[in-house]
């Protein structure tokens, strides 16, 4: 999953990013709000977490302009308590609101849930044959026992599993399972699947020759 941190605040703009890439997502960022537009526009991204303070364009500006185009999940951060602000937001086309100061656990709460909900998935645990993936808990398990997943790996499970029964291209993996700053070696997606198979099974994930790969069932 790529996510999108649009904040101003370094420190906590280097927090968030180091907590979302420490579980196996992909993460942009950007410190002002024109930039940050630019990059939520130009990419599609998994959600994106908007500071309402920013610089040159502020939340509310990039969120308006965004929902022009685009429907990505939007997860809004603030400071302002007022009941007032929260209203905005979410009849400005937010998905959610967090008040800062917060709890990075339930920001990453927050943003799986909104992940599931925008592949309309509502629940938090998923059956494929022998296979059950806890969303919540980022852990896949085969006939009940947990299977050893690095974090990409899992991401790339994860995503085929919300987008199950579809082709999934491998550009829209490398767009979604990559940041930008990632090097996208034409082989690296083939080396996450292979391993996958071993660990879950040959039929785990199907290759369609010429157009992608995809989780049934």
């Amino acid at each position: 999953m790529r996510i999108l941190i649009v904040e101003d605040e370094s420190d906590l703009l280097a927090g968030i990013a180091k907590a979302l890439r420490e579980e196996g997502y992909a993460v942009d960022t950007s410190e002002e709000g024109e930039e940050g537009l630019y990059k939520a526009t130009n990419w599609d991204y998994d959600a994106i977490v908007l500071d309402v303070m920013l610089p040159k364009l502020d939340g509310w500006e990039v969120l308006k302009r965004l929902r022009k185009t685009k429907k990505t999940p939007v997860l809004m951060l603030t400071a302002r308590d007022g009941s007032r602000d929260r209203v905005r937001g979410l009849d400005g086309g937010a998905d959610d609101y967090v008040i800062k100061p917060f709890d990075l656990s339930e920001l990453l709460a927050r943003l799986r849930a909104l992940i599931r909900r925008s592949a309309n998935q509502t629940r938090s645990q998923i059956q494929i044959g022998d296979v059950l993936i806890d969303y919540a808990a980022r852990i896949v398990s085969l006939d009940g026992e947990p299977v050893t997943l690095t974090a990409r790996e899992y991401s790339l499970v994860e995503y085929l599993a919300l987008h199950r029964g579809e082709v999934v291209t491998r550009t829209a993996l490398y767009e979604h399972l990559f940041d930008e700053d990632d090097s996208s070696l034409s082989n690296l997606l083939d080396v996450h699947v292979s391993n996958i198979r071993k660990k879950i099974g040959p039929e785990f994930i199907t290759t369609r020759r010429g157009h992608g790969y995809c989780i049934e069932g």
